[in-house]
């Protein structure tokens, strides 16, 4: 089994108004390349903690954080930069695009932050807009485009890197019904070709697609298991 993510005995604490918080209490885990998977839990339970440190957004207290065989716990402030840039696709609730930029030139974004743009990376971003459904949307900004679309632009910005995985942080949270299942159908479509994705929500009804689902609570894992009435949308007919 190839592993994209382990991790072992990952724990967290903040010192608040002079009160140690245990954000999370030896959380461990693995995610297999290919799986995807949901985290749940209740507010407090650790969700925003752990998706900061998958995420080489934040240093574990104690434990350890693998990427492939990397373990990120010993990683300097470069090497997370390097990691964050390279080997790991997010998508935000809140999209999280440049307002002054194309739908292209944003897809591009983690390129520049390596200072690399060649005739075939560009290709490759074209591919990725067509791939998401905007292939006629390539010059348009995001104040021209609907939530959904600018969702989308998130999704292929966050595989020009060919990531270990993608990360995303309540995807659907600002998206009406139909287009919630227009984007969980990319991201089906993206998990049947083999794409690791952990997604952070709080919906049943959007973990209820994931292969897999993970609950916290207080900083713990309290069930992981393999979601058997997982709901798949076939076809586009599917998201309407």
């Amino acid at each position: 089994m190839v592993v994209a993510a382990r991790l072992v005995d990952l724990r967290k604490d903040y010192v608040l108004k002079g009160e140690t918080v245990h954000a999370l209490r030896g959380v461990t885990f693995d995610v297999p390349q290919g799986d995807y998977v949901s985290i749940m839990g209740p507010s407090g339970s650790g969700k925003s903690t752990l998706l900061n440190v998958l995420g080489c957004l934040d240093r574990p207290s104690s434990g350890q954080l693998f990427l492939g065989d990397d373990d990120v716990s010993l990683m300097n402030d470069d090497q997370l930069s390097f990691t964050r840039a390279t080997r790991i696709g997010f998508v935000f609730q809140s999209y999280n695009l440049i307002p002054q930029l194309t739908v292209v030139e944003n897809i591009e974004v983690p390129l520049y932050y390596q200072g690399r743009l060649a005739p075939e990376d560009r290709e490759r971003c074209l591919y990725l807009a067509e791939m998401v459904g905007l292939g006629d949307r390539l010059t348009h900004r995001p104040t021209q485009l609907s939530g959904g679309q600018q969702q989308r632009v998130a999704i292929a910005r966050s595989l020009v890197n060919d990531p270990y995985f993608i990360l995303a942080d309540e995807p659907t949270g600002n998206l009406d019904t139909k287009t919630t299942a227009e984007i969980l159908l990319i991201f089906e479509e993206l998990s049947n070709q083999g794409k690791t994705i952990i997604m952070v929500t709080h919906e049943d009804d959007v973990a209820q697609h994931t292969k897999r689902i993970i609950r916290l609570r207080d900083g713990c894992v309290q069930s992981d298991e393999l979601n058997s009435h997982r709901v798949l949308l076939q076809d586009a007919a599917a998201a309407q």
